[in-house]
């Protein structure tokens, strides 16, 4: 029989009730509460913290507290990237940022999705769809990205937008849900 967390591994439809689903939203409560309660005197405090926490973190990346997820291992974040104040990063599925990536404060990674009809969401069931960011993005603040998407390369979210569907390379998007206003020259 597969388990719950297999199934939400999968993609597939799960509830978060098992033992194991616990364990790991605890540890990853524990080392949340870590990275956001490091004296800022301690750097390398918090950024130990932040490598035991999620999945990968490259070089030079530079994530600012507080930060809130749900496991954290499904996280992938590349190098030189900058996360601002009051990020939110459900990661109930996988989370690819690229490298060289800006994301402003309050911005929300949402992977979770829950059904529609009344009577499987009240019994808890949910389950989730991988979100990437592809390099150089820049994600405004207070921008949400939903479950599923895309932001392609050197793409730039306005602040305050809802990603809903795929953003390809080289736009600028903006608005609920977010479109593309501007294509981007390319560089070289």
């Amino acid at each position: 029989m597969t388990s719950m967390r297999e199934r939400m591994l999968a993609g597939e439809p799960y509830i978060a009730n098992e033992p194991e689903i616990i364990a790991d939203l605890d540890r990853a409560a524990q080392l949340m509460e870590r990275v956001n309660t490091t004296a800022a005197t301690d750097p390398q405090g918090r950024l130990a913290a932040l490598r035991e926490l999620l999945g990968s973190l490259g070089e030079d990346t530079s994530i600012r507290p507080p930060f809130y997820c749900d496991y954290g291992w499904q996280i992938h974040i590349g190098p030189r990237c900058f996360v601002n104040f009051n990020a939110l990063f459900l990661d109930v599925a996988r989370i690819t940022i690229g490298a060289d990536v800006q994301i402003g404060p309050n911005v929300q990674l949402l992977t979770p999705t829950h059904p529609i009809e009344p009577g499987p969401r009240r019994e808890k069931w949910e389950a989730a769809k991988p979100i990437t960011i592809g390099d150089n993005a820049w994600l405004g603040g207070g921008a949400v990205v939903l479950a599923g998407v895309t932001v392609g390369a050197n793409t730039v979210v306005g602040a305050g937008a809802v990603v809903t569907k795929d953003l390809p390379p080289n736009v600028v998007a903006v608005g609920n849900p977010a479109r593309p206003v501007r294509t981007l020259e390319q560089p070289g």
